[in-house]
């Protein structure tokens, strides 16, 4: 076992086994150490008071870990080449939650983000928007199975509400543009074309 040492006073070259160092910037870091790099299991508190602890790889942060900010956000999952990439947690300052797939800090493949006043989303993201295949459900019971773009209800897919009713058809920009819409016993009750209520 690596016997424990202060680096502070050591030159680059020397630090290896498990030390503390405090950065000129005010950072602090108490972990493991080779090769002069950070490497291997440590902790770090940041210059602006956000903190992460786990996996570091040649000084930068590499493997499992959970990454808390100063504002409550925090992170846990993923990361390569000091970035979220792969499977993680995240978490918002306002009590938002996203379980899935991460690509450079950004929402990106399949995820489930819940909020705070019971919104959910389920299904594809990319650059941190719904984007692609999902499901979206709402407070009061109304729910959207369908197609997203850019974060915006956008293609074909079906919106039910608590009433048994539904929304059949396509979407565009989160506008009904081509669709109808069935009561619980399957009459059509309004169609839309090109965006316009037909009467």
């Amino acid at each position: 076992m690596s016997k424990k040492k202060e680096f502070i006073s050591l030159g680059e070259e020397l630090r290896d086994g498990f030390g503390k160092l405090t950065f000129s910037n005010g950072a602090k870091y108490e972990g493991e150490w080779k090769d002069g790099e950070i490497n291997g299991q440590g902790s770090m508190i940041f210059e602006n008071g956000g903190k992460f602890q786990g996996e570091w790889k040649n000084g930068e942060i590499n493997g499992q870990g959970i990454l808390t900010l100063p504002d409550g956000e925090k992170y846990e999952g993923k990361f390569k080449d000091g970035k979220q990439n792969g499977h993680g947690t995240y978490t918002s300052a306002c009590g938002a939650r996203y379980e899935g797939e991460f690509k450079n800090d950004k929402f990106e493949g399949q995820g489930t983000m819940t909020w705070p006043n019971g919104e959910i989303y389920e299904g594809e993201w990319k650059d941190r928007f719904f984007h692609g295949q999902g499901t979206y459900i709402l407070p009061g019971g109304r729910k959207h199975v369908g197609q997203f773009k850019n974060g915006l209800l956008d293609g074909k897919g079906t919106m039910t509400n608590k009433k048994g009713g539904k929304y059949l058809g396509e979407w565009k920009k989160s506008q009904i543009w081509n669709a109808s819409y069935y009561d619980k016993d399957g009459n059509i009750i309004q169609t839309w074309l090109n965006g316009k209520e037909q009467k």
